[in-house]
């Protein structure tokens, strides 16, 4: 469905995703007002029309769109008194692209609601050069209507649109996201700690790191599962045998990286807590159960 020419987007916060999602709108043909405290931010849209602030963007627009940075400022230019929400129109939309707590989405919506203004969470992934490509990917939460009204907005600066669930689901997805971004990375940090105490050029580590992922993918290969939850008897076989051979392996490669660092005196917290979870990690039980014992000099790990 492409976007109606009719519909009028506002974009509150010019930074390095609002920014994108803007241009990306108007790009889309829809109707473009920006808002931002620097006046540079929105002069790099001298296509879009101006709004002074939040209030008098609420007043033009049929969706706004708030790319702001903090919970506090996403309050302040919803704000019902002097921000967007105290002059927004009974049946416009109001779609939260800031990273914020679910508690400050549903504050939101609530105020909205009492002004019959409808409110998604969308979180947003693919940093700043998708905003600028306009291929975000966007986790959305909120009434199945009120997005699919939305999904041709949502879709301008998107190369995915997925509905996670209600209202909030969007942003919980999204703060799932950045802790496997987070957590990738500080594996990778241990790893070059690791490599630097070895004598590795770390540029040649990160270079056929980059290389071997592209071969057996990244942190999201073990998600094709339904639950987090252990196997169980139901579950085929052979790949329970599979997980199990994999959980054997990663105790074998993780004990002998974890003798490395001790021999080099560095610290891999990151790993040994790896290791202490990677039965769960790979479905062969509960995560935080004690681990079964092994036999003397055995590496892998029973169920």
């Amino acid at each position: 469905m492409e976007p109606r020419r009719s519909t009028v987007v506002g974009v509150i916060g010019l930074g390095d995703i609002g920014s994108g999602v803007a241009g990306a709108v108007g790009r889309a043909g829809l109707e473009l007002v920006v808002c931002d405290v620097r006046p540079e931010a929105t002069a790099a849209f001298p296509e879009a029309e101006v709004a002074r602030g939040p209030r008098e963007l609420g007043a033009r627009c049929d969706v706004m769109a708030v790319a702001v940075v903090t919970d506090a400022q996403v309050l302040d230019v919803l704000d019902p008194d002097s921000g967007a929400l105290s002059t927004a129109r009974p049946g416009s939309a109001v779609a939260v692209l800031s990273t914020v707590a679910p508690d400050t989405v549903r504050a939101v919506a609530e105020t909205a609601r009492r002004r019959h203004v409808d409110v998604v969470d969308c979180g947003v992934s693919g940093g700043q050069s998708a905003a600028k490509e306009g291929s975000l990917v966007a986790m959305v939460g909120g009434e199945p209507a009120v997005v699919d009204r939305l999904r041709p907005v949502l879709e301008s600066f998107s190369s995915l649109v997925v509905h996670m669930g209600p209202l909030g689901a969007g942003i919980k997805a999204k703060l799932a996201r950045n802790l496997v971004q987070y957590g990738s990375w500080l594996a990778a940090y241990e790893a070059q700690v690791l490599a630097e105490a070895s004598g590795i050029e770390l540029a040649k580590l990160a270079e056929v790191i980059r290389a071997s992922d592209e071969k057996i993918g990244g942190a999201s290969r073990l998600m094709f599962r339904p639950t987090v939850a252990p196997f169980g008897p139901d579950d085929h076989p052979g790949l329970v045998g599979a997980m199990r051979s994999a959980a054997e392996l990663a105790h074998k490669d993780l004990g002998a990286a974890l003798e490395l660092a001790d021999q080099l005196g560095v610290s891999l917290p990151l790993a040994a807590m790896t290791d202490d979870r990677a039965d769960a990690l790979f479905g062969l039980r509960p995560d935080g159960a004690a681990p079964a014992e092994r036999a003397p000099g055995e590496q892998g790990a029973a169920t």
